[in-house]
């Protein structure tokens, strides 16, 4: 029952945490946009912005980390040390949630950059960092679903051709939104 427990909340939060770094630094993306509004639009939009990455971050995305992590660790221990060492996917797994996790804390680092007006991103380079844990999602479900039977070369390859497209697609987008601007 425990097993069962502990692998819904790590579902639970994993899904919630995605949601919620894609959501926040779409909403950088946003905040840079209206850096290029007229003065009294940004006055409006900026400060609301910011509010609603403190609390994406403050609300969604921390608690829905430890979520995914206490439920992560704790199927661990259910299955014990012995299950760990023989799985080699999971440890591949687990160094993919570490990176994870510090772009998770990049992120609120960038919250203050933001706050600071130190930032130094564009538009177009936050919408790549928005793509990031679309990656790691790629990488970290291959690994869960296919397990010791998933080809590590295979996964890096995939996953760098799946962000190569991202990118493609980033730049179409990008020159569709400057076409439809410059109308």
């Amino acid at each position: 029952m425990a097993l069962y427990l502990f692998k819904t909340l790590h579902i639970i939060g994993f899904v919630a945490w995605f949601s919620g770094l894609f959501y926040l630094v779409r909403i950088f993306v946003y905040y840079r946009e209206a850096r290029d509004k007229p003065e009294n639009q940004r006055e409006v939009l900026q400060p609301q912005f910011l509010l609603m990455q403190r609390r994406v971050f403050k609300i969604i995305c921390n608690p829905a980390m430890h979520i995914t992590w206490i439920g992560g660790i704790g199927m661990i221990y259910i299955y014990g040390m012995d299950w760990l060492r023989e799985n080699s996917w999971l440890h591949i797994k687990l160094m993919l949630v570490v990176l994870l996790t510090a772009y998770h804390f990049y992120c609120k680092r960038y919250i203050t950059y933001l706050e600071l007006g130190t930032d130094n991103l564009n538009p177009f380079q936050l919408r790549l960092m928005n793509e990031v844990p679309t990656l790691f999602l790629f990488a970290i479900v291959i690994y869960a679903v296919f397990k010791n039977g998933t080809n590590s070369l295979i996964v890096l390859a995939s996953t760098f051709a799946f962000g190569l497209l991202l990118f493609i697609f980033t730049k179409w987008y990008k020159k569709i939104r400057e076409s439809k601007h410059n109308e």
